[in-house]
């Protein structure tokens, strides 16, 4: 007959006999592990490659920053260009709203430009020219054509000029149809 104790005795394993069993199984385990030289090695790569992939990644970001400030000059350029130019342009969407417009178009309207957004260029056309626009914004906004007009058109303050239009008809990005319009008072050449 086993006394509790015994038994008890038989199955505790010593701090001995415990390190001795874990160190069996780790060897065994160790067989699939790779190799302290191998694994050396794959570290170097590892390391290596982490690397490389930095300083890529580095290139790639100064590229894109250089590229930024190209960008960033031309468009510059391009709105110095547009804003300061001695003509008036604007650009209408497909319902007639302006879009955008620059310094001389806003002076010609009599209004600022801010203002002037998301307006309809027909508050600016005289009553008597005005089936004469929308005739020939419909003919541009769907020939893609370029194409001009004369007309009178009316500032914020009630008075008029006689004004030659040139209008292109484009499409954005997203394929909707915009108008470019570059206009002048043909009163003062006359």
């Amino acid at each position: 007959m086993n006394e509790p104790g015994n038994t008890m005795k038989q199955t505790v394993k010593s701090p001995q006999q415990l390190r001795l069993e874990a160190e069996t199984k780790i060897s065994r385990a160790s067989l699939n592990l790779v190799q302290p030289q191998a694994g050396e090695n794959l570290l170097l790569e590892l390391i290596h490659e982490l690397s490389v992939h930095q300083i890529e990644l580095e290139l790639q970001n100064e590229e894109l920053r250089r590229t930024h400030a190209e960008l960033k000059k031309s468009r510059d350029r391009y709105v110095d260009f547009y804003d300061f130019a001695p003509f008036a342009y604007l650009t209408l969407d497909q319902e007639g709203l302006i879009s955008e417009i620059n310094l001389a178009g806003a002076a010609l309207l009599g209004l600022e430009r801010s203002k002037l957004t998301r307006r309809s260029f027909s508050s600016f056309v005289a009553t008597q020219n005005m089936e004469q626009w929308l005739r020939h914004f419909q003919s541009v906004l769907h020939s893609g054509s370029r194409l001009n007009c004369e007309l009178k058109l009316k500032k914020i303050d009630g008075t008029s000029f006689p004004a030659q239009l040139d209008c292109l008809s484009l499409h954005k990005e997203n394929n909707e149809p915009v108008v470019r319009l570059a206009f002048s008072d043909i009163g003062k050449h006359q």
